[in-house]
């Protein structure tokens, strides 16, 4: 293997320590810790145990962790309720309704309930707006995540060609857009290009993002290629376990590229440590304090 290896987990600790100094910043000015309100419908076991990620990290970052933990049968009508509480709730700098929601809950109308100045998902139509016409906005996490670590790696951007497969509204498109800002010529692609492999083939830098195991393969990847791996995916293994890989085949793709995130490690670490980061952005915001450097 000739990549070197982007560490997300490193550089997550990394920036969930300055959020932490931050924090405490903020509480000196205001009073009071930030606070991230983080609500759960249902019982999805993955879902849980990302609310309970949250809640610690916000807790070792010296933020206000406030959880709404409510049942599967929770009406739409009862969490835009919750929602609309939690807007006019002065201790709330951070809203943030874990997805998936249950059937009987249509969630772009929940997230379109969000106060976007509390929206630290970065969802609401709103935030998605000021970041595509190069405006201030609460950025989703995830992507935002991947330009730190692309930026931590090469620098400055300017006039790299990068490839972004996938094309959703938490990752792809965000991604695309993140990247235009710095000045990147940028392709979203998808499982349906045409030629995808001779697309990818051009990138300096892959953000690979489609939620498909191994999909990207080696000889895809363009020698001296930067590899963002956001997928996730768990697979059979020996002796009827499993194992998690992400979109790029990884050994295959760090023969040709110059740095490459593996699976687990690379860019999961990160969603949470920015996470923590926006819910600082929103509580400065919202108490009209300057940006703070380093975040």
């Amino acid at each position: 293997m000739s990549a070197a290896l982007i560490d997300g987990k490193a550089f997550a600790e990394g920036l969930r320590g300055r959020v932490g100094e931050a924090a405490q910043r903020f509480h000196a000015e205001a009073g009071r810790s930030p606070g991230l309100a983080v609500v759960l419908v249902g019982e999805d076991p993955a879902s849980s145990v990302y609310v309970r990620s949250k809640g610690k990290a916000c807790r070792e970052a010296g933020m206000e962790s406030i959880e709404h933990r409510l049942p599967e049968t929770t009406t739409q009508a009862e969490l835009v309720e919750l929602v609309k509480s939690l807007n006019s709730d002065d201790m709330v700098d951070g809203i943030l309704v874990q997805l998936p929601l249950p059937a009987q809950i249509d969630d772009k109308a929940v997230i379109g309930t969000i106060d976007p100045a509390k929206d630290v998902d970065g969802f609401h139509v709103v935030n998605a707006g000021r970041l595509a016409v190069g405006e201030d906005a609460l950025v989703p996490c995830t992507p935002l995540g991947c330009l730190m670590l692309l930026k931590d790696k090469l620098g400055d951007l300017s006039g790299l060609d990068a490839v972004v497969i996938g094309r959703s509204n938490i990752v792809g498109k965000p991604m695309a857009q993140l990247l235009i800002g710095e000045s990147c010529t940028v392709t979203v692609a998808h499982s349906r290009t045409k030629n995808l492999p001779e697309v990818v083939r051009r990138a300096d830098i892959v953000v690979a993002a489609v939620g498909r195991p191994e999909m990207v393969k080696g000889n895809w990847i363009k020698p001296g290629a930067v590899v963002i791996d956001v997928g996730i995916n768990r697979v059979a293994a020996a002796e009827g376990k499993t194992r998690l890989v992400g979109d790029v085949a990884f050994e295959e793709a760090a023969a040709n590229a110059a740095a490459i995130t593996p699976v687990p490690g690379g860019v999961g670490p990160m969603t949470i440590a920015v996470l923590l980061r926006n819910t600082l952005v929103a509580a400065r915001a919202r108490l009209g304090l300057a940006k703070e450097s380093g975040l």
